[in-house]
């Protein structure tokens, strides 16, 4: 890492779509892992002028080791995350291979994660928004939901609930995305994917 960017938070943008009718969505479970990296901050979101909702705080273990990291939640709808995510760089001066996306991805099992910089994107909106403007050199932390079964278009199954079966492990899968986040800021991309990439 260079001294310029060492000083720069990190900026982890849950990716979702406002309001309690989405919040269950499988397209949502970025935004489930950016409540949860907020609470294990002892924060809450407020509001900012970037259309996102925002959370400041730090990863890692107390001392030089601590990461200043910003926890993004964009207010604009999926398609649209892009505008919300390139004005939280601007603002909190982050580079771009400071930035992680959590999102959903159909063409991972449900429940599996996988940590990368950089690539396509696979056919998801919010992730076409963020590439297309700020490139696509950015880490993703794919959170695995499946394919929709028999002939379920895609935008339904995304915009549907996780199931009563999926369910019962969702609190511990987003619980582990969290902690690949954190391991991801913490120690590295490479040492995250290790241990992640299941």
């Amino acid at each position: 890492m260079t001294d310029g960017t060492s000083a720069s938070p990190w900026l982890v943008v849950g990716l979702g779509n406002p309001g309690p009718e989405y919040a269950g969505n499988r397209h949502n479970v970025g935004f489930m892992v950016a409540d949860l990296l907020a609470e294990r901050m002892g924060a809450r979101f407020k509001a900012h002028k970037s259309r996102a909702q925002v959370v400041e705080g730090r990863v890692g273990a107390p001392g030089p080791g601590s990461r200043r990291v910003v926890v993004a939640k964009p207010m604009s709808f999926m398609n649209l995350s892009g505008g919300p995510t390139v004005a939280l760089r601007d603002f909190y001066k982050v580079p771009v291979d400071h930035i992680v996306a959590v999102h959903d991805e159909l063409d991972i099992d449900y429940g599996t994660l996988r940590l990368k910089l950089g690539g396509g994107d696979n056919g998801h909106n919010g992730l076409k928004s963020i590439t297309k403007a700020l490139g696509a050199d950015y880490h993703r932390v794919r959170f695995g939901i499946g394919r929709p079964p028999g002939r379920m278009p895609v935008a339904d199954f995304v915009l549907k609930d996780f199931s009563s079966a999926e369910r019962k492990e969702l609190d511990y899968l987003v619980d582990r995305a969290a902690d690949a986040v954190e391991a991801l800021i913490a120690e590295g991309l490479e040492r995250a994917q290790s241990t992640y990439n299941s």
